[in-house]
């Protein structure tokens, strides 16, 4: 028998042994959640309940196998029997059992991403749409709208109305494609993932017997990260639980931050109204922080209104005040955060132990670059670094055909991006450039383009438009900033951003940014030199050094779940912590300071939150930033305050 008294606080051990009911346990970060799940799942087994009754839902395939294999470990024999995984991979089990009540053989197959791409492309193929010349957006895109309006049961209208307006008036064209894509998928007997919760939905909900099946099968029904649900995710559990109404769901109303993928954050904050005799329980006793730490997580939180109250308290003895730290621009700012891990690293901090946070990708390009020069390992969790994403390599090509016309690879990345050109199309047309003594010149004759591969004139003629335009600017004037300007504005980049990206606003922001970061060089030259020796130097590390210890560079999203000794939150100034085009989103502002207090949360024994005083902005010159409102919102009027949740140090130059 575990001794579960000894092993648990009494916070877990009232859950865990908990007789049954619906039950919500809301998990502060920190506090066990797994192991609280882990021990409920062993106490259920030794109280004499089948394995086969139980069904444990997750987010990850890995965290089910984790918590089993524990539980296995607790109470000394197999829980194989228990169905646990991921809500689509628990989805795909019941269909595969009772596929042929949707009119699906038992056979069906599940497509995966690029699968599922296919088939819209073949869907606008009989609908005979063309994409590059109807401006569609891309067939990845379109999976997007289509995955995201069954997620969280919208419309496509409303999708596109509150995602990607600049594709409203196609929406008739949109529906044809994800109804023909529907039909198709029937056809070929396959579901995407999205169709895994969909019509595992249907399937409880259209089949009684089926339902009154599964519902008595499963005498306990567990849910862990319960605030990322969807609405498909919840009602599934709602229905395979109505026969026992043993329904725990656990998770943390202040952590929910992923409504952008569907995620529905009144699930959780609903539950006690579909489950009025629900039990609550608060797991508040953190392992993970310093007291002082979570002071300021609890201040911060406090401010929602919209949640389950809840106070953190730590284990941990007394450590350091957070440290907020006012810099006097973004360069400022990187040098004190490369600064500051160098120096820990020499007191024998590991770099792994360390890490950066930001809003938005592009916040950490000047930290980026810091750290580079410094030589201090890194990884980006964030996706790949700052100077090497697409978009940015895209537009530095045109700037790099504008100072050396001989450059291959430039023109190699410019050219591809227009209709109708491909690699044999492009080495074809460089094969005739490259005899030519400057290829710029020789592109922008009309003589050339009349020789070129016929299908291929199209683009290489908007290709020619836009390297005109960008040569009417004055020579002094062709800076990267107004060649980014124009680009986007003029020459059509905006759109192929729109058409082939989701996070389309995402990438224009870090290309302005990358425009504003370009006035520190006095030359487009200079500029191109420092971004390809950047990139240059990422690529020689192999394989085997990232997997070394090395600082990690993250957004705050990827970081959600994680933990390091020392945290860095960098940006905190309003307008990019919370950032600016997140407020205007319905309850946009509380969830931003729950990913604030995500951020916070993941530090364990220091945590340092800067931001920049000054910065600088093409469009309107030198800009003044203020502390962000979730930093100015705890602050005591009194900077003598004991409680004063952080400590404050002003980083600028001397004069």
């Amino acid at each position: 028998m575990i001794a579960y008294e000894r092993e648990l606080n009494p916070e877990q051990y009232r859950v865990v042994t908990e007789k049954g009911g619906p039950l919500l346990v809301l998990a502060g970060a920190g506090s066990g959640k797994t192991r609280t799940l882990t021990y409920r799942v062993a106490r259920l087994l030794e109280d004499g309940v089948p394995p086969e009754r139980i069904l444990l839902a997750t987010f990850t395939n890995k965290a089910a196998r984790s918590m089993l294999c524990r539980v296995e470990s607790l109470v000394g024999r197999g829980a194989g029997n228990i169905l646990g995984g991921t809500f689509h991979s628990i989805a795909h089990r019941l269909l595969r059992s009772y596929a042929s009540r949707l009119d699906y053989s038992h056979r069906f197959s599940i497509v995966d991403t690029e699968d599922a791409r296919q088939i819209i492309r073949q869907a606008m193929d009989d609908l005979h749409i063309d994409a590059s010349l109807s401006k569609f957006p891309k067939n990845t895109i379109l999976a997007e709208i289509i995955s995201l309006a069954v997620n969280t049961e919208s419309t496509l209208e409303d999708v596109l109305e509150s995602r990607y307006p600049f594709f409203l008036h196609l929406s008739p064209e949109i529906h044809s494609i994800a109804r023909r894509y529907a039909q198709k998928k029937k056809e070929l007997q396959v579901m995407d993932f999205d169709d895994l919760l969909a019509n595992g939905r249907r399937l409880l909900r259209e089949h009684p017997d089926v339902l009154q099946t599964l519902s008595q099968r499963f005498q306990y029904v567990l849910v862990d990260e319960y605030q990322d649900t969807n609405v498909l995710q919840a009602e599934m559990v709602d229905l395979i639980a109505s026969g026992h109404r043993n329904l725990m769901v656990v998770g943390d109303d202040s952590q929910s931050i992923y409504s952008f993928r569907g995620a529905d954050f009144k699930n959780i904050l609903r539950f006690p109204e579909r489950y009025p005799d629900c039990k609550i329980f608060k797991l508040e006793t953190n392992y993970r922080s310093t007291p002082e730490i979570l002071h300021l997580a609890n201040l911060s939180i406090n401010q929602n209104e919209n949640q389950f109250p809840k106070a953190l308290k730590a284990v941990r003895g007394r450590g350091t005040r957070p440290i907020l730290v006012s810099a006097q621009n973004v360069l400022r700012q990187a040098d004190f955060v490369a600064q500051r891990i160098a120096e820990l690293a020499r007191a024998g901090v590991a770099f792994g132990d360390m890490a950066v946070l930001y809003r938005a990708h592009y916040h950490s390009m000047e930290v980026q670059m810091e750290m580079v020069r410094r030589d201090i390992p890194f990884d980006i969790r964030s996706g790949i670094r700052f100077f090497e994403q697409a978009h940015v390599k895209d537009v530095t090509s045109y700037m790099r055909v504008l100072v050396r016309p001989d450059d291959e690879l430039a023109w190699r990345r410019l050219m591809m991006m227009y209709p109708k050109i491909g690699k044999i199309t492009f080495e074809k047309i460089w094969a005739r450039l490259s005899r030519q003594e400057n290829p710029l010149e020789a592109l922008l004759s009309e003589s050339f383009l009349k020789t070129a591969p016929k299908p291929a004139q199209a683009g290489l003629e908007k290709c020619r438009k836009t390297l005109l335009l960008l040569l009417s600017l004055e020579a002094a004037d062709r800076t990267p900033g107004k060649i980014i300007d124009l680009l986007l504005n003029q020459g059509g980049y905006r759109t192929h951003l729109q058409d082939t990206y989701s996070d389309a606003t995402g990438r224009e922001e870090d290309l302005m940014q990358l425009g504003n970061f370009s006035t520190r060089f006095e030359t487009m030259d200079e500029f191109l030199n420092e971004l390809a020796l950047l990139t240059n130097m990422s690529k020689e590390e192999d394989i085997e050094e990232r997997q070394a210890d090395r600082v990690i560079l993250s957004t705050i999203h990827q970081a959600k779940g994680l933990e390091w000794s020392y945290v860095f939150i960098i940006g905190c100034a309003d307008g990019m912590i919370p950032l600016q085009r997140a407020l205007r989103e319905p309850g946009g502002e509380e969830e931003e300071r729950r990913l604030f207090y995500v951020a916070v949360t993941r530090a364990k024994d220091q945590l340092y939150l800067s931001y920049p005083v000054l910065d600088y902005s093409r469009s309107a010159g030198t800009l003044t930033l203020s502390s962000s409102r979730f930093v100015d919102e705890i602050s005591p009027l009194s900077p003598q305050d004991e409680q004063r949740p952080f400590e404050q140090w002003a980083l600028f130059d001397d004069v």
